[in-house]
């Protein structure tokens, strides 16, 4: 097993405790995973601040610099940081280098910005700029799906801003975000960033620390709201992307052997566990019982297995807790719908769940009020457009969705009636990193990616003169 450590002021420290990191595929451990400790959180926030005088002041031409040198050394180190992504996350190993290819395009992309000041006014009466001002430290907090690419959500912005930071990956799946740390060492400033480890315990401990200026969080919305109830005293700058329920609206005109594999790829990606993946589909009752039909088909013939094996397309659950809890949902789908494709669990060994497909469900049902997570999808009938759009929305979330339609002008409109962050047409779960991403409703507060996303990790600051 590997020997891993925190970065704390540029140095690679053992943690005050270790525990192991299991393979979700065999239920083994991966490695010994360092801890770190409170004491070790404030030396890392005081790094940071230590860091952050000289990184703010440092020209942002220097600082894209370092991004790109940081984007290089993940590349170079792709199938190492891909085969531990796949061992301690579980997804196939052909996914897990995306992700990683991903992680280093989304480095390069933040190192292409400019944040100019903006001259609003220049007169007779006065001038005044409008500059963008780091924050300070940020604190960083990522989810266990993705562990990588939304690691790269967050730290090339906020580098690039000015920021100093304190990243904190998932307990679960810690692994291959310390052994970017070890990567990037010599290639950013100590302090500049900090990655500890922990069992969970410590993100709270991070929303309230008096060092932090901004928490970035991705994660569920009940975490979410403790994120920011733990960041309200010292009145924290937040970003939450927290949970959806994306719902998919498929029109009369399409042609279900057509459409159900770009479908089933969004519903399934990751094993479902995806943010905006696509988790209740609305499908109108003419092409009903086809488009159940062939997304049976391709249920029944995914290759579930462990991500190193080829051929695998599916994974498993990345840890027991969510296993347990889809495997609840299934049996929700089983009382109230029917269950026409998976709804078990395969094998004894491994958090593994065939791709799992309900029809003749509705909404009020537990599988298609709340976010399952994991590959089980309900499958909903509609007759009427508009009916499709109240039902999508009455959800609390907001995060996602699609519509899929040859009306293409039809579905223009009807996108704009839907209340989520991004609706997509003929497509789902289109993420690239110069489109701002956020939610509406409980699936979270501000914005990632694109200038806009860049911008939520700046202070304005107003220069106003009299002339």
């Amino acid at each position: 097993m590997s020997d891993y450590k925190l970065l704390i002021g540029g140095r690679l420290v053992a943690g005050a405790s270790a525990s192991p990191v299991l393979n979700p595929a065999t239920e083994e451990p991966v490695a010994d995973c360092p801890r770190a400790s409170k004491a070790q959180l404030d030396e890392a926030v005081t790094a940071a601040q230590a860091a952050l005088p000289a990184w703010s002041k440092t020209p942002i031409d220097e600082r894209k610099k370092v991004l790109v040198a940081m984007a290089d050394a993940i590349q170079a180190n792709l199938q190492d940081l891909a085969r531990l992504l796949t061992q301690e996350q579980g997804k196939p190993l052909q996914a897990a280098m995306g992700e990683v290819f991903g992680a280093a395009a989304f480095f390069r992309y933040f190192a292409s910005l400019d944040l100019p000041a903006k001259e609003v006014q220049n007169d007779e009466k006065g001038r005044v700029e409008i500059r963008r001002k780091p924050i300070g430290v940020v604190g960083a907090i990522v989810p266990w799906n993705f562990p990588l690419i939304l690691m790269a959500f967050k730290v090339p912005a906020a580098l690039l801003a000015g920021n100093t930071m304190v990243l904190k990956p998932a307990g679960t799946t810690p692994l291959s975000t310390l052994k970017f740390a070890e990567i990037v060492k010599d290639l950013v400033p100590a302090g500049v960033l900090n990655v500890i480890a922990d069992e969970n315990e410590l993100g709270a401990e991070m929303t309230k620390h008096p060092g932090i200026r901004k928490i970035s969080y991705t994660g569920s919305t009940e975490t979410g709201k403790r994120v920011m109830a733990g960041a309200a005293d010292a009145l924290k700058r937040v970003t939450l992307e927290l949970g959806g329920n994306d719902a998919a609206i498929v029109m009369p005109d399409v042609d279900p052997k057509e459409t159900a594999p770009k479908i089933f790829n969004a519903a399934f990606q990751n094993s479902g566990q995806v943010c905006i993946a696509a988790k209740r589909i609305y499908v109108h009752e003419s092409i009903y019982d086809a488009m159940c039909d062939e997304l049976a088909k391709l249920a029944d013939a995914a290759v579930v297995g462990d991500g190193l094996e080829q051929g695998t397309q599916f994974g498993p659950i990345q840890n027991k807790a969510q296993f347990e809890k889809v495997l609840g949902y299934i049996e929700a789908g089983r009382k109230d719908g029917k269950i026409i494709a998976g709804g078990a669990r395969k094998g004894d060994k491994g958090y593994f769940i065939q791709p799992t497909i309900v029809r003749d469900i509705t909404d009020g049902s537990k599988l298609v009020d709340e976010e399952q997570f994991g590959p089980v999808l309900p499958v909903i009938k509609f007759s009427d457009a508009g009916d499709a759009v109240a039902r999508a929305n009455a959800s609390i979330y907001g995060l996602g969705g699609s519509i899929w339609t040859k009306d293409t002008d039809k579905a223009w409109d009807l996108a704009g009636e839907m209340e989520s962050g991004t609706v997509w047409i003929n497509k789902h779960a289109d993420l690239q990193p110069h489109l701002p991403f956020g939610g509406a409703k409980l699936s979270g507060v501000g914005t990632e990616l694109g200038e806009e996303g860049l911008k939520e990790f700046t202070q304005v600051q107003v220069l106003s003169m009299a002339l």
